[in-house]
């Protein structure tokens, strides 16, 4: 399938308005196989897929090991990668799971957003990659959604105070293209682009068919400074993509009861203009002025099969409508 392309930004790198992201191939949530996660990234190239997001979280450092074997025989200007910053690996021994992903590469993680700790974190990723550069690096998980106030608060000064100059050097050095926040909240992406310009900032959960935080300043920010995103978590931990079935998750846990009642009523305007709930909070991310690409993060060829078939669909003009209302 053709996927059209989309410029990041100012910096003259384009994506594919599709994407892979790997945290499922870190093994989130269960275990995916080498043969499974090297499947999953072949159909992801053979459907025209050229830029995929990874990051050491994902696995402790195992979705990049595996992106860089996938890598090993393609041309290193034929994709985007991008990874994340934030979290420092270091060797550590065999676990069982940590932070949600099983049987993760054992390594200790540590956080640590200061200029010396985001050049050790790169430096390890692009060994694991296999990559002398990366072309977008996220900062993870900066704000006090993950961290609470106080560590928040000590983090966003590191980052500020010298973690954003070693990314401006290897920016500036050829070693990364662009540089950009990977979080699942607006307000922290708000007070960072105060203080300094993203070229583009991955969005999780944020700008959905279902919750639409980022309408909150973040969009006219990024109008305004020429910030791209990039969508993650397009079906909203699950439920966009389930429908409002009872067990059905949003934001990382089970849904309440106003959630279902808001997807219940979203499901029933897109089966009113032909669409089911996941095509349409597919192509609202998809038709989104504001959106570059949209992440589709599986472990599993059928899934990712089927999230590409419905990115295909023809919108009718009622369908259209209704995902970019």
């Amino acid at each position: 399938m053709k996927i059209e392309t989309k410029p990041v930004g100012k910096t003259g790198i384009s994506v594919t308005s599709l994407s892979f992201g790997g945290a499922s191939i870190g093994n989130l949530g269960g275990i995916v196989s080498d043969d499974d996660a090297s499947a999953v990234l072949d159909y992801a190239w053979q459907s025209g897929i050229r830029y995929f997001d990874t990051a050491p979280h994902y696995g402790r450092g195992l979705s990049e090991q595996r992106m860089g074997q996938f890598f090993k025989d393609k041309q290193r200007d034929d994709y985007v990668i991008s990874t994340k910053v934030g979290r420092v690996l270091s060797a550590g021994e065999p676990m069982e799971e940590a932070d949600g992903f099983v049987q993760p590469l054992p390594n200790n993680v540590r956080y640590d957003y200061c200029a010396d700790g985001i050049r050790e974190s790169f430096e390890n990723s692009c060994e694991r990659l296999g990559t002398s550069r990366v072309d977008i690096i996220y900062v993870h998980d900066i704000g006090d959604l993950t961290h609470g106030a106080k560590d928040g608060a000590r983090h966003m000064n590191d980052l500020l105070g010298s973690g954003i100059g070693a990314l401006h050097d290897l920016k500036q050095s050829g070693r990364i293209g662009a540089i950009g926040l990977g979080v699942n909240e607006s307000q922290v992406c708000i007070d960072v682009m105060k203080e300094t310009p993203l070229d583009v900032i991955l969005l999780a959960g944020r700008l959905t068919l279902l919750d639409r935080q980022a309408e909150e300043g973040l969009l006219a920010l990024c109008e305004e400074q020429q910030t791209s995103l990039v969508l993650g978590g397009i079906f909203n931990s699950g439920i966009l993509a389930t429908g409002p079935v009872p067990g059905a998750w949003f934001d990382y846990s089970p849904a309440s009861e106003e959630i279902v009642g808001r997807v219940n009523i979203l499901q029933e305007k897109a089966q009113e203009v032909g669409l089911t709930l996941a095509e349409a909070a597919l192509q609202f991310g998809l038709n989104h002025p504001a959106a570059c690409s949209v992440l589709l993060g599986t472990g599993k060829v059928r899934s990712l099969q089927r999230n590409l078939d419905a990115a295909q669909i023809d919108l009718t003009d009622a369908a259209r409508a209704f995902v970019t209302s």
